[in-house]
């Protein structure tokens, strides 16, 4: 007991050792208790529009203080993928990862399901009528349209704000593509999820193919997905590890998904933004070299005052959303 007792002074001394040390630029640090009214909790209000969005296949509201929520917005078509989303989702997520206000991101589909996959009927023609009179040319137009289509949901993953994928119902082809590059999933107890690609002749371009195998970590399980387009209900989706929760229904997983993206949102932007972005390299790389990405990353990040405002809140047993971090 009284070697814990004194390990406990110890780690108390550091951290205020660590809070107490100069800081760089004139930083002013005080240990008195911080005001429950520093910053705003999550709040519960009507979600209101966002001027700098405005979409024909989205729709983008803030959810609470710091949250975006991102709708996929036809719900009479499915909310089939048109050209206009595969275009908007690109300026979306690319105007996201520079808003200072957005710490989190959920992702769902409006109406019935989640999405139906490409809208094969509005894009058909740039498939099976590409540009070009020879076959480099006619080749060189179709590898930049598919690169131009990958780019929709690798902007999700370049985004450095934590991304929730919301799903209920159908969620179809390139619904797994999108889903696959987001960071969290949850979904409904209806959820099914189909790589549908195979069924209309082709092999899933944008995504699926690529990610998948490293969301589930079961190569002979993507494998028999990708070759059959079977669905995959809600149920094995769980214990596969393609979402990480199931829910009875639509209302209980958006309620859900909006608690845990306000309690990111409540963390350091820094440390959260930082997370994100070491957990993608060093998914594709290997641990000596995500170790090396993360020094030279943190030799850095680790100058940031949201550590000390951190430790000062944990030494204070106040909660993280009633402190004020510094906009990113």
């Amino acid at each position: 007991m009284a070697a814990t007792l004194a390990a406990s002074r110890s780690l108390r001394n550091l951290l205020i050792r660590r809070v107490m040390a100069p800081t760089p630029q004139g930083l002013s640090l005080s240990l008195c208790p911080m005001s429950s009214t520093a910053q705003d909790e999550a709040s519960t209000a009507a979600p209101r529009e966002t001027p700098d969005h405005s979409y024909e296949s989205l729709q983008v509201t803030v959810a609470q203080k710091h949250i975006l929520h991102v709708q996929l917005n036809r719900p009479e078509k499915r909310n089939a993928m048109n050209r206009a989303f595969w275009r908007e989702m690109v300026e979306c997520f690319n105007k996201i990862a520079q808003d200072p206000d957005c710490r989190a991101v959920v992702i769902s589909g409006a109406g019935k399901l989640f999405t139906a996959g490409a809208d094969l009927t509005d894009i058909a023609s740039e498939i099976l009528q590409p540009r070009g009179d020879d076959v480099a040319r006619i080749s060189w137009y179709l590898r930049s349209l598919i690169s131009r289509y990958q780019e929709t949901f690798s902007v999700i993953e370049k985004c450095p704000k934590p991304v929730i994928a919301a799903v209920h119902g159908a969620c179809v082809g390139a619904g797994v593509d999108l889903i696959t590059a987001c960071d969290i999933r949850y979904c409904a107890q209806d959820a099914f999820f189909q790589v549908k690609e195979v069924d209309v002749g082709l092999a899933a371009d944008v995504g699926t193919l690529q990610r998948l195998p490293k969301v589930i970590g079961n190569q002979s399980l993507v494998n028999e997905l990708a070759f059959t387009s079977r669905k995959m209900m809600a149920d094995e989706a769980l214990s596969s590890g393609l979402v990480s929760r199931v829910f009875p229904d639509k209302v209980g997983m958006l309620d859900a998904a909006f608690t845990l993206a306000a309690e990111i949102s409540s963390k350091s932007p820094v440390a959260v933004q930082s997370t994100k972005i070491n957990l993608v390299y060093s998914r594709n790389h290997s641990v000596a070299e995500g170790l090396n990405y993360m020094a030279t990353w943190n030799m850095s990040m680790l100058q940031t005052q949201d550590i000390v405002k951190s430790v000062q809140a944990a030494m204070d047993k106040q909660e993280l959303k009633n402190v004020t971090f510094s906009k990113l």
